[in-house]
């Protein structure tokens, strides 16, 4: 039985589709006070997953997923698997001041306790996240889904970082498409002038694709845009996994010269056009 939390509905159903499951019907709505409210419609005897992303707003959604993993626990069910697409408050896994919170590690305790028996993200923003469960946790790459998507719209695309720490993300998919693949460097030429440029390649007259994990304010995939503009690339694309998207983000990237923007349904947006159903059934058929 595949149960679709209000943030996830439309991927859940995908999800089910590829799995031919049953997707279970849920009644969800707000009190006046911003109370919420849920009720598991389906007959749900001994397992179920739980699908619901915890973006934006990260703690209505959160408060939703628990009071439906604790409702299937009360329900005595055997396994609860819980699929988390996007994972919310993922960015602070370590504490970097005294008396910081470790926010990654408080919503992985509380997902835990509310019942959940396995744990499955896409592209955890870190992946030590999956340390701090004591349930089997699956952090699912969605770059082949991407890497599919680019290659059947580009004939031979160079795929470039943003920066450092999205290098590995394209390397996977330049491996995947037998493409070339480079990040941008800061180079400090004086105290107060730096200079970013692609590190190793020649963009000039060729399609390039910025990828990323998450796309928030945008600045970074505006900054990247700029540079690759400024060295004379034909086209400009992004592609990320998940489409944060806060409040003009879209607007700023498409200012700069963007072609176009593409990511995957994680969350709900205007370019979530690439789906992780087939990736999410597969990980739970295993």
């Amino acid at each position: 039985m595949i149960i679709g939390g209000s943030a996830s509905q439309k991927l859940a159903a995908k999800i089910a589709w590829e799995l031919g499951e049953t997707l279970c019907p849920m009644e969800t709505h707000k009190f006046p006070d911003g109370e919420r409210y849920i009720r598991i419609g389906g007959d749900v005897t001994e397992n179920a997953v739980v699908i619901q992303s915890t973006g934006y707003p990260q703690d209505q959604n959160l408060i939703e997923l628990f009071l439906i993993l604790k409702t299937l626990k009360s329900m005595n069910l055997e396994n609860v698997k819980v699929v988390i697409p996007y994972f919310g408050y993922g960015r602070q896994e370590k504490r970097f001041r005294k008396g910081e919170s470790v926010s990654a590690s408080v919503i992985a305790q509380l997902i835990e306790a509310a019942g959940a028996s396995e744990f499955y993200s896409i592209n955890l923003h870190e992946n030590g996240i999956c340390d701090f469960f004591d349930i089997p946790t699956y952090n699912i790459s969605a770059m082949p889904r991407i890497a599919d998507y680019i290659g059947e719209r580009f004939e031979n695309p160079l795929i470039v970082a943003p920066d450092k720490g999205a290098l590995p993300f394209a390397k996977e998919i330049s491996d995947l498409l037998k493409c070339d693949y480079d990040h941008l460097e800061k180079n400090r030429l004086s105290p107060d002038k730096v200079e970013t440029k692609t590190k190793n390649l020649d963009v000039k007259g060729k399609e390039t694709i910025i990828i990323d994990d998450i796309i928030s304010t945008g600045g970074t995939i505006v900054n990247a845009a700029n540079i690759l503009r400024q060295h004379n690339a034909d086209k400009v694309v992004v592609s990320c996994v998940h489409p944060v998207l806060v409040e003009d983000a879209l607007l700023k990237i498409f200012t700069a010269g963007v072609n176009d923007v593409i990511a995957t349904d994680t969350l709900r947006s205007d370019v979530s056009m690439i789906s992780v159903a087939p990736l999410v059934a597969e990980a739970l058929r295993k």
